[in-house]
């Protein structure tokens, strides 16, 4: 549910100078600075040189209830539900190794892409990028099946509910009721399905080009697949449940008592703590699970959450000001910058931006917005999310991963260029003239 400050103060577009700067440290320091960078203490500074000078001037300015709202009522629960999806499916544990054929590669990235809908692009993700490459790993062609599963699984998958993405969880937070999101289904199937449809086309395609003895390497190299620490399912479903039913659509008493509201997050960590004490250390040790991608997650987030209040507050100001009225170009303008920036304040952003158009009191409102400017915000935040390797959290995780396994990943820019640019664009432009 959305609460507003009752008095609009006028706030300069200046303010949002530490905000660009956060994000201008996540999209170049991977690339330019990497051992600095993946420290994540080093996120930690960053976050608090920036974060605690705007908290500074909103305090002064007289916008501390903005301050604190987004603090308690976005961030604390974005975190806690990332961290107890993190913790939960850091503890199921997929193994094997089956023949590589494409259609056993396409059906892996078609369960990832509807898994991503339920557990989360990082859950699903995580979850199944070892048994791909590990049911690849006779196989000499194999970036183009990694390129796919960024895009299908770490992202286009994760469409149907708000535990999808990320940004998808602060547009609910913002009162987009769960079931609502299963609205984006022919968005969601559409994207997936071509997406699979032409990965088959490109993995058969590779696949008759491969070595004779790597195919045969492939067949007689068999583990079957098998599944471990199965009951964090049951831990999974309490956070679906969690989110679905325990907010202010189901408890009224939410309405009169916002802080009531985090029951939702007390269940979450119960789930969690759950899953914790009752996982077998040894099977996170074997996932190697850690808390450092978490971490990072919570260190980096605390700056952008602080620091794009100025920007919400101006978007929210000027927000007729700006020129972008209709879907179609909320849906480029949230794109475009889902995948160079962070795609969950892009969302939030673009929200607020709505926001200011919309006239208190219209009909037909999700969100305390148009339907279709939600639909073009989520569909665009999620599917772009895929067009850089910094566009969504689990993207440069997987890469990560696959280059330890020895796969030769593109750059930053020969991703886009020899991939996302050529297919994945014309799909989003497809989308947008079919359903928005």
């Amino acid at each position: 549910m959305e609460h507003t400050h009752l008095e609009s103060i006028p706030i300069p577009l200046w303010a949002s100078i530490p905000f660009v700067i956060i994000l201008l440290f996540i999209a170049i320091g991977p690339l330019f600075f990497h051992h600095w960078w993946e420290n994540n203490r080093n996120k930690l500074i960053v976050s608090l040189v920036l974060g605690i000078p705007v908290s500074i001037y909103l305090i002064a300015n007289g916008l501390s209830y903005d301050l604190k709202h987004q603090m308690l009522f976005d961030y604390i629960p974005f975190i806690i539900l990332l961290g107890s999806l993190f913790v939960i499916t850091g503890g199921i544990q997929l193994k094997g190794d089956i023949q590589a054929k494409p259609i056993v590669n396409t059906i892996f990235l078609g369960i990832g892409a509807v898994l991503a809908s339920f557990m989360g692009t990082t859950g699903a993700a995580m979850l199944l990028i070892r048994p791909v490459i590990k049911t690849n790993s006779q196989r000499k062609f194999k970036v183009h099946t990694i390129l796919f599963f960024i895009a299908v699984v770490a992202n286009c998958g994760g469409m149907l509910t708000p535990l999808g993405d990320p940004p998808l969880f602060l547009l609910y937070l913002r009162g987009a009721p769960f079931e609502w999101f299963f609205t984006l289904t022919k968005e969601w199937a559409f994207v997936n399905g071509m997406l699979l449809v032409i990965y088959y086309i490109f993995d058969s395609y590779y696949y008759k080009k491969e070595p004779a003895e790597n195919k045969i390497l492939d067949r007689t190299n068999i583990k079957p697949i098998s599944l471990s620490g199965n009951y964090n399912f049951i831990f999974l479903i309490g956070v679906v449940l969690s989110v679905a039913f325990l907010n202010a659509n189901y408890i009224h008493a939410i309405h009169d008592n916002h802080y009531l509201a985090f029951i939702r997050e007390i269940a979450m960590l119960s789930f969690a703590g759950l899953s914790l004490y009752f996982t077998p250390r040894l099977l996170r040790i074997d996932n190697k699970f850690t808390w450092t991608p978490i971490i990072e997650v919570a260190f980096l987030f605390l700056g952008i959450f602080i620091t794009m209040v100025p920007a919400l507050l101006w978007l929210r100001d000027n927000a007729h000001s700006l020129g972008i009225e209709t879907a179609p170009m909320f849906y480029y303008a949230t794109g475009s910058l889902s995948a160079f920036l962070d795609n969950a304040p892009t969302a939030l952003a673009f929200h607020k931006l709505a926001l200011g158009m919309t006239e208190p009191g219209t009909a037909g409102l999700i969100a305390g917005i148009p339907e279709v400017l939600l639909t073009a915000i989520s569909v665009a935040a999620v599917f772009f999310g895929a067009m850089t390797y910094i566009g969504n959290g689990p993207n440069f995780m997987v890469k990560a991963i696959a280059e330890e396994n020895k796969i030769p990943m593109p750059s930053f820019f020969g991703y886009m260029f020899k991939f996302s640019i050529i297919i994945l664009l014309p799909l989003y432009i497809l989308t947008q003239l079919l359903f928005i």
